[in-house]
């Protein structure tokens, strides 16, 4: 198995990345945590979050910043970041925000999700004012670790919406 290679993304990736995001929320939040969301609510989420257009249209867009790590052609994670848009009073447009950090199932426990974090980590602090923000949902406690092990510490809570269905989210921040 050759090694991974992790490269800023560009809007030729929005298909592939469309399909990770989907299948990767999927894998964790749906087959994974087994949070029951009603159809009604997952499947017009997933369609308007995760479709090639709006992948296409983040690429494009100077707040967000993406990366992907790929092997032999096939981009097995992706990590997004950009300005600050969580719910807390502390946290600004300025600050730096990890919005998504998606590992297909495939690649975990290769290091690649640590990897992209350590890139994504780099470019937030060299483009922040101020502290670092990562919303996480509430049961994901394995990611709650690896962030803790890099400095981020619950500053709050939040719900997240996927549809009319909302998830408990942990806010952490660093700095």
């Amino acid at each position: 198995m050759t090694a991974f290679a992790i490269r800023p993304a560009t809007p030729d990736d929005a298909p592939a990345l469309a399909v990770l995001g989907r299948a990767t929320f999927i894998e964790t939040f749906v087959t994974g945590f087994e949070i029951p969301y009603p159809p009604e609510d997952l499947e017009p989420f997933l369609d308007e979050t995760f479709s090639e257009a709006t992948t296409r249209a983040r690429l494009s867009d100077p707040d967000h910043h993406y990366w992907v790590a790929e092997q032999d052609g096939e981009v097995l994670a992706s990590a997004n970041t950009g300005r600050c848009g969580l719910p807390h009073p502390d946290a600004r447009a300025s600050h730096a925000e990890l919005h998504r950090l998606y590992v297909s199932k495939a690649a975990q426990g290769l290091g690649v999700g640590t990897a992209l974090l350590k890139v994504a980590l780099d470019w937030m602090e060299a483009n922040s004012d101020g502290p670092l923000w990562i919303g996480v949902w509430s049961g994901n406690v394995k990611a709650q670790k690896l962030y803790a092990a890099y400095g981020f510490d619950k500053a709050g809570e939040y719900q997240y919406p996927v549809g009319a269905w909302r998830d408990d989210e942990f806010i952490l921040r660093r700095g």
